[in-house]
């Protein structure tokens, strides 16, 4: 058994990495929205904050109504409670990763969980 797994997400749509990968704390997705294009309905959750990394392109998020613009780079968390919705502009697919956590989970990072080998 080895201590990995590895998976190419390069020509999904959209890959949920929970089931491929065998993750047992976090979900993460990998999407890809072509130019004027997005998701098709606004969600929000009842425990799960989401962490949505700009991989590339550029689009927008709504979020309880507030428009707020993406483009390659930024990061946004929402609250579990937010309701959200993304998109890509009209000229420009949009890549992003998305991370979903208990909220309020995290004991310990970084240098605190790590153990030297």
């Amino acid at each position: 058994m080895t201590n990995y797994r590895k998976v190419s997400t390069a020509n999904d749509t959209r890959t949920e990495l929970h089931d491929v990968l065998g993750l047992t704390g976090a979900e993460v997705s990998m999407n890809h929205l072509p130019a004027g294009t997005g998701v098709p309905f606004v969600h929000a959750h009842k425990k799960n904050e989401e962490i949505y990394i700009v991989l590339s392109g550029k689009g927008k998020a709504v979020v309880d109504g507030d428009e707020i613009l993406l483009q390659a780079g930024d990061v946004v968390r929402i609250s579990p409670e937010g309701k959200r919705q993304f998109s890509a502009a009209s000229d420009s697919e949009l890549s992003y990763a998305c991370i979903q956590v208990k909220a309020g989970s995290l004991e310990g990072y970084t240098a605190e969980d790590a153990v030297m080998c």
